[in-house]
């Protein structure tokens, strides 16, 4: 079977898992062939981490270096955009850690260039492949629960302590991060609540910057959206609510989707709620089907579609195109908050620019302690309590 050569860039904590999974031949048809990260200790470390995986400091040494065919990039949020032109533009495949960029200008360039070069281009949602968001988007996608009528979800058990934002100086930053809670704790909700329910027609919503911790960025945010169809959607997200809920509920008119706790409840009507509430019956039977969540790893899943999109062709489960959408909803997001008014889509893109500029100019990167100084707390701090 032929092997994709894959270079890692960026091999922090997600970067190293990702490089593991791959040299430990977890996923069929990829082979570790390099990695990349500016820093010379960790290089130091990848030495006897990676015996024999060539090491470079520069993206674009490993993109030039002929040794890839595809690229994993696990950079802080603000390179993901220009690396992943640069392998693009070098013909190689890319797989890109969440969020896509920072801001949604430029990015869709990059959608044509990968097409024009016939490149596999596909992002790390990796949730999507949790099995109770997949069982949801059935349900909702062939009419089990009717109309969408209204979403909420309560996603406030992402908690940090102020050390976590100590752990590196571009943490809690818009200079480093471009963004809070939204931009790095909840891009994958955004996806999915998206995913589930469609993009909004417009965005109001009030992002608390540094709320609870010592940071520019916000770490509470409330998202009111408004749909096409006349359905609602409110978006709750935290990092300072210990020990937070996660609890995303969907209404239709034909039924309602909670998910809460590992288990996704799904009750169904006899007949839309509209006949009920309009005469043309008297009541309304319901049956409640329970699906219980099953233990997974959705990065390795995302790996493997990568991997077969390149070699047979497969569906991509998270492709790069799709991943604009979550990104979009968070900049509509700040851009609301920071006018203090309702935005409806498609968004200003320049306007955004400007203002997030602005931030950017004023931003002070923290007094790091390093990426390990937190101890044990976050080390699995991507894997998500659902």
């Amino acid at each position: 079977m032929k092997k994709i050569r894959v270079g890692i860039i960026g091999v922090g904590n997600i970067g190293t898992a990702h490089a593991y999974s791959i040299y430990d031949g977890k996923i069929e048809g990829l082979e570790l062939s390099a990695l990349c990260d500016v820093d010379e200790k960790r290089l130091d470390s990848l030495r006897l981490e990676f015996p024999n995986i060539p090491l470079f400091k520069s993206s674009d040494e490993l993109i030039s270096s002929g040794i890839c065919d595809a690229v994993v990039i696990a950079t802080p949020h603000y390179f993901h955009v220009p690396i992943s032109r640069v392998a693009l533009e070098n013909n190689l495949d890319v797989l890109c850690e969440k969020p896509l960029g920072v801001y949604t200008k430029g990015i869709k360039e990059l959608f044509s260039l990968a097409d024009k070069n016939g490149r596999v281009f596909s992002a790390m949602l990796n949730q999507r492949a949790n099995k109770l968001f997949k069982k949801a988007r059935e349900l909702i996608t062939t009419g089990k629960i009717g109309k969408i009528k209204r979403s909420v979800w309560i996603i406030t058990n992402w908690y940090r302590t102020e050390a976590y934002y100590s752990s590196g100086k571009w943490r809690g930053t818009w200079q480093g991060e471009g963004g809070g809670v939204l931009m790095n704790q909840a891009p994958h909700n955004l996806d999915l609540w998206q995913w589930l329910c469609g993009m909004p027609r417009s965005i109001y919503a009030i992002c608390n910057s540094g709320k609870y911790h010592d940071i520019e960025v916000e770490d509470e945010a409330t998202i009111f959206a408004e749909y096409e169809n006349g359905a609602t959607g409110v978006f709750i997200t935290s990092t300072g609510d210990y020990d937070g809920t996660n609890r995303l509920e969907i209404i239709g008119e034909c039924g309602k989707l909670v998910l809460e706790k590992g288990t996704l409840t799904f009750t169904s009507f006899s007949c839309s709620e509209r006949e009920l509430c309009s005469g043309k019956t008297d009541s309304i039977e319901e049956a409640v089907e329970i699906i219980e969540d099953e233990e997974y790893n959705g990065h390795r899943v995302i790996l493997q579609n990568f991997a077969n999109a390149i070699l047979n062709g497969e569906e991509l489960i998270a492709p790069a195109s799709e991943a604009i959408n979550e990104l979009m909803i968070c900049n509509l997001s700040y851009l609301s908050s920071w006018k203090g008014e309702k935005i409806e889509l498609p968004i200003n893109e320049d306007e955004y620019l400007n203002q997030l500029e602005e931030r950017i100019k004023s931003s002070v990167a923290k007094n790091s302690k390093g990426e390990n100084s937190f101890g044990k707390t976050y080390l699995n701090r991507w894997q998500t309590n659902w």
